[in-house]
């Protein structure tokens, strides 16, 4: 049995200063850890290390504000907190400045203090959000365990994105998320939605109040919430049996529907318009790339 055993900190920033969310989080860290050792992986709200203002607050410099080098002075730490406590680490995302650009950066650390993967996000919330767009899909193996999908916020509204890292082998996708908009319903649609057509796990993770309106969740391969958060601080503990998303795309969904496998029997014989024509490709499954 392949577990993943995953806490998810809905919590919001020390508003416009980074150096003081920074040291709550590492606080934050510790104590979650002597509370529940034995932590696979920990995850963090979008854009939280970039000390991001309540929603009708001006921050008009935050982009600036926030960004910082990837490896750089606020990575370097949070790597030497990952090898401390002997945990996995995706601490939501970072305004990255590189090569003239500002992306909205998801890392993932591993438990030595390295940096295994690095997401920038596709879709940026426009017209909103102004920084640059990425262009590459980014995945993650955890030895013993599973392969894991990066995704941020907005990209859930996107069904290509969760496809895409499903068919790359990711069978648990995590989307940091600060949403403090009332369709945060509806994104909570999309996660059921993309956790059910994929049958993946989905980690949808928002700040809390006042940065975000939380209601944060974990979704299992039948696109069942598992567990979901309230608007103020909260932690989600979950044990992910990673063997489960074999299981539903064998059996289906409570035992009825299979849309991951019957679109794999498409592969090679269906073309998408849309795509110009393109034709899919069969899936990597586990352990095949």
């Amino acid at each position: 049995m392949r577990n993943l055993k995953l806490a998810a900190i809905q919590t919001s920033p020390v508003a416009g200063d980074i150096d003081a969310t920074l040291a709550r989080f590492e606080i934050q860290l510790r104590s979650l850890v002597e509370m529940k050792p034995g932590l696979d992986l920990v995850v963090a709200p979008e854009l939280l290390l970039g000390a991001p203002k309540a929603m009708l607050e001006p921050d008009p410099d935050f982009n600036e504000r926030a960004a910082t080098t990837i490896p750089g002075p606020v990575t370097d730490r949070l790597g030497v907190l990952a090898q401390e406590l002997g945990i996995w680490l995706v601490p939501g995302s970072l305004v990255e400045r590189h090569d003239g650009h500002l992306y909205n950066t998801a890392i993932a650390i591993d438990p030595t203090g390295s940096i295994v993967a690095r997401y920038r996000k596709i879709f940026p919330w426009r017209p909103y959000e102004t920084l640059d767009a990425g262009s590459t899909f980014t995945t993650f193996d955890i030895e013993g365990i599973g392969r894991i999908g990066l995704a941020i916020c907005y990209d859930g509204s996107f069904p290509e994105v969760a496809r895409q890292l499903a068919w790359m082998g990711a069978e648990v996708i995590i989307q940091p998320t600060l949403t403090t908009t009332r369709d945060r319903e509806m994104e909570l649609v999309m996660a059921r939605a993309n956790a059910f057509t994929n049958q993946v796990f989905i980690v949808n993770l928002n700040g809390s109040a006042p940065c975000g309106v939380g209601e944060s969740v974990l979704v299992d391969p039948e696109g069942t919430i598992m567990q979901r958060a309230g608007a103020t601080d909260e932690v989600l503990f979950g044990v992910l049996d990673l063997d489960h998303v074999a299981r539903v795309r064998e059996h289906g969904t409570h035992g009825i529907n299979r849309p991951w496998e019957e679109l794999a029997g498409h592969c090679g014989g269906l073309e998408f318009p849309m795509y110009g024509g393109a034709r899919m490709l069969p899936p990597r499954f586990r352990g095949e790339g």
